[in-house]
């Protein structure tokens, strides 16, 4: 046997010894819990959704998925701590649309919002319902487009934020319709819901879940959903869309992320996981309280339609004329 043959075969055997531990260590993700940073408070509809995730994908990977709130600048203290963690699986993100409104509203960021990022799928498109008081005398949404156009100005609408998905769906739809009305920005959907109650605000496209008690029970009127789609939650409310105003359609999703250059098979086993989550019944029953529907895509789908939505959302921005803010 030649020298060749001898150190071929040596390169050969060392490769077949090498392989089961390999394929050991990448079965052994994960070994340790793992960190979901969520960027909102708890008990936001972001944060709902991450646990009841969490919770099902921890017990089918035999590590507990622990979740780490970091609230504040409209999402971005999250999204950097996700940037600049190791990409190594054990740190990642359950984020909301705003992820892709963020390079629009913020001047500058310490991240890069596709570049720092892997997509793992989205996990749910979650509708905005239109709602008013039932006190006004508004009782459909061809009454509220003709109020509007009837007294230019004069209407204001609530939103959980300046840029928030309440913000912009408001915003998509005025610029669909023509009309003009005044953002009235709050801290959060509780206060912009009592103040659409209490009738000093005209409107407010709301999550769904925070008001569909209220629907339900006759103290706001649903109008129209925002979404392409009807929500499951409320089949019979239609959308902005089928009512009349095209090009009004906005999509709030909630959707896992994980750092960049986090080794595909992990973002795979995320992937799978997650999936897994979603059929469960305990997840779905969830779900339907929340008035989400359950969305996903294949991890290099979802870079794609982040990339895309961050394009389309900075034209939304620039035509609302939303000032960057600093950060």
């Amino acid at each position: 046997m030649t020298f060749t043959r001898r150190a071929a075969l040596a390169c050969i055997t060392s490769l077949a010894a090498l392989t089961p531990l390999m394929a050991s260590a990448q079965s052994a993700y994960p070994s340790k819990p793992i960190r979901v940073i969520v960027p909102f408070a708890a008990g936001s509809t972001t944060d709902i959704i991450a646990r009841a995730i969490a919770d099902k994908m921890g017990a089918s990977m035999g590590q507990t998925l622990v979740i780490d709130n970091r609230g504040g600048a409209s999402g971005t203290i999250g999204q950097q701590a996700v940037a600049t963690a190791a990409p190594d699986g054990y740190t990642i993100m359950i984020h909301s649309s705003s992820h892709t409104v963020s390079p629009s509203t913020f001047a500058k960021l310490p991240f890069d919002t596709v570049g720092d990022f892997a997509g793992v799928t989205p996990i749910s498109s979650t509708p905005n319902v239109l709602v008013i008081s039932p006190s006004t005398n508004i009782k459909t949404l061809k009454d509220l487009l003709a109020t509007a156009k009837a007294k230019p100005g004069t209407l204001n609408y609530a939103s959980a934020g300046q840029g928030s998905a309440t913000h912009l769906n408001a915003e998509k739809f005025k610029l669909a319709a023509n009309i003009q009305a005044t953002n009235i920005p709050f801290k959060g959907s509780a206060e912009a819901v009592t103040e659409v109650l209490s009738g000093r605000v005209d409107y407010y496209f709301s999550p769904i879940a925070p008001v569909i008690g209220q629907i339900k029970e006759g103290q706001l009127l649903a109008l129209a959903v925002g979404s392409p789609k009807r929500a499951s939650a409320l089949p019979d409310v239609p959308t902005t869309a089928e009512s009349g105003v095209p090009g009004s359609e906005f999509n709030f999703w909630i959707g896992m992320m994980a750092p960049a250059k986090t080794p595909r098979d992990i973002v795979n086993r995320l992937h799978d996981e997650v999936l897994k989550a979603l059929a469960s019944p305990e997840v779905k029953e969830r779900f339907a309280k929340l008035g989400a529907d359950a969305w996903t895509m294949k991890p290099e789908q979802f870079d794609a339609y982040i990339k895309d939505e961050i394009t389309s959302n900075a034209r939304l921005v620039k035509v609302a004329g939303l000032a960057p803010a600093p950060q």
